[in-house]
Formats: C-alpha cells, structure tokens, sequence
C-alpha cells in the first residue's frame, strides 16, 4: 500500500463514519456514501473506527454460467485492506434480510487468516456464521446477518477485486452502489460508509477536522443555554 494510503487510513481512523458523511454531504453525496442494514457483530479491541482499502470478493449461485474461481481469496488479502464480500445482484433484496441466502458467506478461519494478515475488518453483504471467534479475534465484522451452514453448497466465487453492485432501497425504488476495488471503507458502531480514492479525496480530509471542531463548539454552546440552530449556524459559518 502507498505511502499516501497510510497516511489517509491513519487519518480518519481518528474520526467517525458520521464525521466522513459529514464531509460526503458537504459535497453533494446526499447519502452520505451510507451502506444501509449492516450491523458490526465484532469489533476491534479499542472500538475505534475501521478504515481501509476495499478488496472486493464476489459470489454468484452454483448455475450461474460464469466459471468458479480456484484457488480461494483468502491468503491474497493485502495488509490495511478491509475485505468486502457480496453476492450477484439477483441473490440480493431490498427488504430484510436483504440476501436470499441463509448459508454464510463468511466464518471463522477466515477471519482467523485475515487477521494474521493485518487486514483491517470484513464486510459482508449476506450473512456471517461463527460469531463467538470473530469476537475473540477482536476483528471489525460487519453483515447483514447470522447463519450456521457455510456457503460452499448454493454459491461459488466468480470475482476477486472486481466491482461489486449493492442494491439500495430509496424512496420505495431501487438503485445500486458499486464498490470497486481500492475505495476506501470506514467501519463503525454507526455503520459502514464508503469514499472513493479520487481528487476529491483531499478537499473531503480537510474539510471533516473543521466541521467536528465546530460541531464539538456547538455542543459547548448548548450546555450553556443557548439555541442549537442559532449555534450551528453561527459555527458552522464559512465551512
């Protein structure tokens, strides 16, 4: 990973997914780059903030005509990453549990071997098994849900670092969000927001300290008595 990619990681670890939406909002994202219905079941020992680089794995269903991938992804899952599993957009919903499959698409040993490898937490689109090792690991994981049966029976992998398409329910319509490999993934108690690695990256960095310093002035404001929108506006002013 690039010197560049540290020093990002490193940056927003020290802030959280509402801070980076925040930011993403500032600038036109109304969403806030927001991936809806996940849920963190395991975290990291200070239960700070996930931050890392997407490495994206896919899976679609056992007829599916494209050809399985070999070999397993396990073991290539670079340093800093954060692992990003989902499922073809046909095995998806838009209402809960937002997945078709009840078998997991994630378990132990696998968190066991992303660990050891210094990745920085997994998300997955669909449901997750072994919950109790992933606690013990103190690895940030976040899904959909639980199962118990592993996945090998009803889906196979057909990509690893490609886009992967997440349906989203808005508004009583459906769209769909890519993650593409290398986006940067922020994981925390409130949810998992994702940013792209674009030139836009800079001005999102620097805005996010400036807006959690006047926000952290409002707060000040309100405990002494005065109104919250008179505050914010006057502390948010210019930003």
């Amino acid at each position: 990973m690039s010197p560049d990619a540290r020093k990002v990681i490193e940056f927003l670890s020290k802030f959280a997914t509402c801070d980076l939406s925040d930011a993403l909002v500032k600038k036109g994202h109304k969403d806030g780059g927001y991936f809806p219905n996940l849920t963190r079941y395991s975290s990291n020992a200070s239960n700070i903030s996930m931050i890392g680089k997407a490495y994206t794995v896919l899976f679609a269903s056992k007829d599916d005509p494209r050809p399985a991938i070999e070999g397993g992804y396990i073991d290539k899952l670079p340093e800093d990453s954060v692992l990003i599993i989902a499922t073809t957009t046909n095995l998806q919903k838009l209402d809960a549990p937002y997945t078709k499959l009840n078998n997991a698409l994630y378990g132990g040993l696998m968190s066991t071997r992303a660990q050891y490898l210094k990745s920085r937490g997994t998300v997955v689109f669909g449901r997750i098994r072994d919950l109790d090792e992933h606690r013990d690991l103190n690895r940030d994981v976040f899904s959909y849900g639980i199962g118990s049966a592993a996945h090998a029976p009803v889906v196979k992998m057909i990509g690893i670092n490609v886009p992967v398409e997440i349906i989203i329910d808005e508004y009583s319509e459906s769209r769909k969000e890519v993650i593409n490999p290398g986006d940067y993934i922020m994981g925390d108690n409130n949810g998992v927001v994702r940013v792209e690695d674009n030139e836009e990256l800079g001005n999102l960095l620097e805005y996010i300290p400036k807006r959690v310093e006047a926000d952290n002035l409002v707060k000040q404001d309100i405990l002494k008595g005065e109104r919250c929108n008179a505050s914010q506006k006057k502390r948010r002013e210019g930003l």
